[in-house]
């Protein structure tokens, strides 16, 4: 058995060092990229000059480092998807990508990665598109420094920028992406990594996970989005010193957390969104160093959340910092800082001395009955507020900060 390692090993290295360059230009020999990777053996370089190239159907099957210099356009015409990879030990690097076709049937991408492994898509740009890049039963790929600009207007006829498709262990990092259904969309896709991208300006999303588990996010920015991110039915996922801000609209939040489980919240900041958080089934949640800053609400909770843990964060001047549906609490809050606390603190140890109630009757009312948000302002409300923290009634009596904090945390 050891011998055939060996031997398999000798005749892959053997391969790499013989390995040559492929010249593809107007004026070469080889005129486009089909007959390049046509003409090309296993683990060449082919090396695409400046130009353009009209083509649309391309299929990478075998192991080939594909390379533009001074990013060379690939002119799909709109006839239908323009790369696919369908080999392991693939690069495709530098190339100007545009006018894939649209379809209601099938998801043309720019690229798509197909039961393959190993593969690096970095340096792109791709406009003009249905979908951006669309990973399809792969692992161990890695998808660095894109841009991705689509043209969408609505959900039903546009794709979104980078895909993934029961795939593993991806790492899709530092991209630009705007103007698609969702920026970056998981389904089935496991233990990938999705770190320093800024997704912003699109239909629906910045990020969205469906059925995908032990998953990381971190160091991204999702702004001015549909809404910001969503995790739905997934398990373990940490999401870390993200920015979700600017995401406004009528059903439009920072991050949508929906039928979760076991996930650190750590470090992100939420900034100027109608809604932070909205929570909806999920438990065993760790919030711990999070900035909730100018939300309308900072989280709400709209049912079925238990043994979720908020600790040390900042709520700052939110128009609601909490929002419930239910007089029922099975939540912790401790050592966090609301900017509403007005309590005292005699023993100057920097906790006050008197619980706070973050949720208030009159967010109860809106949950109940939105137009009544007209009201904010008004004296009638800080009376209502202030009998329902007197003694709570339609508010969970529970729920209550026993150690709120007296200034602002720095972590």
């Amino acid at each position: 058995m050891k011998k055939i390692l060996v031997f398999i090993a000798v005749v892959l290295t053997t391969s790499i060092v013989l390995a040559q360059s492929i010249e593809v230009c107007k004026s070469c020999p080889i005129s486009t990229l089909k007959e390049g990777i046509a003409q090309a053996k296993d683990f060449d370089t082919i090396i695409v000059k400046k130009g353009t190239y009209k083509e649309h159907n391309v299929i990478v099957n075998k192991p080939l480092t594909i390379i533009g210099k001074n990013y060379p356009v690939v002119d799909g015409e709109s006839k239908g998807e323009i790369i696919t990879i369908i080999s392991d030990n693939v690069t495709v690097d530098g190339l100007f990508i545009i006018n894939v076709g649209n379809s209601y049937t099938s998801d043309y991408a720019a690229i798509r990665v197909k039961n393959s492994k190993n593969f690096l898509i970095q340096n792109l740009v791709l406009e003009k598109l249905f979908f951006g890049i669309y990973i399809e039963k792969s692992r161990d790929g890695k998808v660095f420094h894109n841009k991705i600009i689509g043209d969408a207007v609505e959900e039903y006829n546009s794709g979104n920028g980078i895909q993934l498709w029961y795939s593993k262990n991806i790492q899709i990092e530092h991209n630009f992406i705007q103007h698609v259904r969702d920026g970056i969309y998981l389904e089935f896709s496991d233990f990938c990594t999705i770190k320093n991208n800024i997704s912003s300006l699109n239909v629906r999303y910045g990020l969205h996970f469906m059925f995908s588990n032990d998953d990381v996010y971190q160091d991204n920015e999702f702004s001015d989005n549909g809404a910001g991110v969503a995790v739905m039915f997934s398990k373990r996922i940490k999401m870390y010193n993200n920015i979700f801000k600017e995401n406004w609209g009528t059903a439009s939040y920072g991050l949508l957390l929906k039928e979760i489980n076991d996930a650190e919240i750590e470090g992100n900041t939420f900034s100027d969104n109608t809604i932070g958080i909205n929570v909806e089934g999920t438990n065993r949640i760790n919030y711990k160093h999070n900035n909730f800053q100018n939300n309308g609400w900072a989280v709400k909770v709209k049912g079925a959340c238990y043994a979720n843990i908020f600790t040390e964060n900042n709520f700052l001047y939110n128009s609601f910092d909490i929002a419930y549906n239910s007089k029922v609490n099975d939540n912790q809050f401790d050592r966090n800082y609301w900017s509403g606390y007005t309590g005292y603190d005699l023993d100057k140890n920097g906790t006050g001395d008197v619980p706070y109630r973050p949720v208030k009757l009159f967010s109860y009312i809106v949950n109940r009955t939105p137009e009544t948000i007209i009201l904010l302002r008004s004296m009638f409300i800080d009376i209502i507020d202030f009998s329902e923290k007197v003694s709570p009634v339609f508010t969970p009596d529970n729920l209550l900060d026993n150690n709120p904090q007296m200034k602002k945390i720095t972590w």
